[in-house]
């Protein structure tokens, strides 16, 4: 069956899944409700069982419906990873063809035409509303029914905020997370994990007495950095419960060549080299602002809860991309390593099986083809994502033979039944990694004479992923194209990094 007729099946199947079950209503649609971190890495639950973080109602979200344990980001044209996700979640394409299409006159037709997420929802008889941080290129206000505190891309960081802790003593007179005085998510005088909180809670309140279905999209800045939060939060890690990542470096040996060297503004939030105490500091208030953002959650799922329409709701919860935090020498997000690209993707509904995981490979950006399935919308043609509700209710294995991911003109990476390539293009290296066995990307395979052909294998299945996605880089690409991808940046020096001996 072609793509697009099994598409429509789909949506059909949906539409008929769509009315069967929900609690009596004066709708037959069902309700979307789309919670949205920033920055947050797929082994950030609790319940995933991958570090020690408290996440009670993230928990619950997963004891109640299926988690996609492999979800993806593909990756960004930009620094801020999170413009090109938000991009592609509401614009449905992927990742060359939504940097087609994020600005100027490419985006205002994008919006003329009616095209972005929430006014295919408004089209499809849904009440639209909004509210945290955007970062996409297109008027909000514009773009759904109802608006409430649109965010920029981060709360202001300063600079002490930067390079730290150099040590225990740099920490005690420095920078801390609770200091509401440092502005950041206290800028307004209420932090802005509590005033989404705040807001949805408003929102579904009105909806609990309304007819129309509802398409929320809730989304935290939370964590990004200036990862602050109350101290009750940040008191609830003291350092020896947080172990520095087993994949921990001092320094990623290819960080210059790859943009992720001390001219990257992620990178400089802890010292180069890293040092376990920094790592460990760092960590602590990224595990402290999801705690608190996780109770922001729950305040939220209370009041759908209060609203009467949790039994005709579909929840998703995710992020635009993952976060290193010391994983593998590196801080920030711009960087092909699953801590990076891969987020929890969870799915909660009428129908949708309870405490399940699926494994197969998707995007996070499937939600907004899910969404528009569920909505009993065919996907429209400039809609590359795929719904994921084939995969959820069993009636298909897959959405994707691989996963392709590109970080400006110096990262391509290809993830295909269970082996990870990363290739670093402006100096020929490539990266092997047997995910099923080393899934802490330890351990590079590509210089063992045994995985050539694996190695080969992957680069061509690659070729071909970089072709069907309209990757516009050429590999071996003239010194004037690298201006189009790193700024006023130098082109990569292709020199690996030494460690110093001790």
């Amino acid at each position: 069956m072609k793509r697009r007729a099994f598409l429509r099946s789909a949506a059909m199947g949906a539409t008929a899944l769509g009315t069967a079950g929900f609690a009596a209503g004066k709708t037959d649609k069902p309700n979307i409700l789309f919670i949205f971190a920033d920055d947050q890495c797929y082994e950030s639950i609790r319940a995933f069982q991958h570090v020690d973080i408290d996440t009670p109602n993230l928990d619950k979200l997963v004891s109640r419906g299926t988690t996609f344990t492999h979800a993806y980001n593909m990756g960004s044209w930009s620094g801020a990873v999170c413009v090109a996700s938000r991009t592609m979640l509401n614009t449905g394409r992927f990742l060359w063809n939504a940097h087609a299409h994020w600005n100027g006159a490419a985006i205002a037709e994008e919006v003329q035409q009616g095209r972005l997420w929430s006014q295919r929802m408004k089209s499809a008889g849904y009440r639209t509303y909004m509210t945290g941080k955007w970062h996409v290129n297109a008027p909000a206000d514009k773009v759904f029914d109802v608006t409430a505190d649109i965010r920029a891309g981060m709360p202001k960081q300063t600079d002490e905020g930067y390079n730290r802790p150099l040590n225990k003593e740099d920490y005690k007179t420095g920078w801390k997370p609770w200091e509401a005085e440092r502005g950041g998510y206290w800028e307004g005088g209420k932090h802005w994990s509590e005033v989404v909180g705040d807001h949805a809670g408003e929102f579904l309140g009105q909806a609990a007495k309304e007819d129309d279905p509802f398409f929320m999209y809730i989304a935290f800045n939370a964590p990004h950095d200036p990862r602050q939060s109350p101290k009750e939060y940040v008191d609830k890690y003291p350092l020896d419960r947080i172990p520095v990542p087993e994949n921990f470096l001092p320094e990623y040996p290819y960080d210059d060549d790859i943009g992720c060297g001390k001219s990257l503004r992620d990178a400089r939030l802890a010292p180069f080299p890293r040092t376990d105490y920094a790592v460990e500091v760092n960590r602590q208030g990224y595990y402290a602002i999801i705690t608190h953002m996780d109770a922001q959650v729950g305040r939220i799922l209370e009041a759908l809860k209060k609203s009467g329409k949790e039994d005709n709701t579909y929840i998703f919860f995710s992020a635009d991309h993952g976060l290193a935090v010391g994983h593998h020498g590196l801080i920030g997000k711009q960087n092909m390593y699953d801590h990076s690209v891969r987020v929890p993707l969870l799915m909660i509904g009428p129908g949708i099986k309870a405490g399940n995981k699926i494994d197969a490979p998707v995007y996070l950006q499937d939600i907004m083809a899910t969404a528009l399935d569920l909505a009993g919308q065919p996907n429209p043609e400039q809609v590359d994502f795929n719904s994921l509700l084939p995969l959820a209710k069993g009636r298909s294995k897959g959405n994707y033979d691989a996963v392709y991911g590109a970080y400006l003109g110096v990262q391509r990476m290809i993830t295909k039944n269970g082996w990870k390539l990363i290739y670093y293009p402006t100096i020929k290296v490539n990266l092997l990694y047997n995910l099923k066995d080393d899934p802490q990307e330890m351990n590079d395979l590509a210089k063992n004479p045994e995985y050539a052909t694996k190695v080969k294998e992957l680069h061509t299945a690659l070729a071909a992923l970089r072709q069907k996605m309209g990757d516009p880089l050429e590999f071996d690409a003239p010194e004037e194209s690298w201006k189009t991808y790193m700024g006023k940046n130098k082109k990569p020096s292709g020199k690996k990094k030494t460690k110093k001996k001790k």
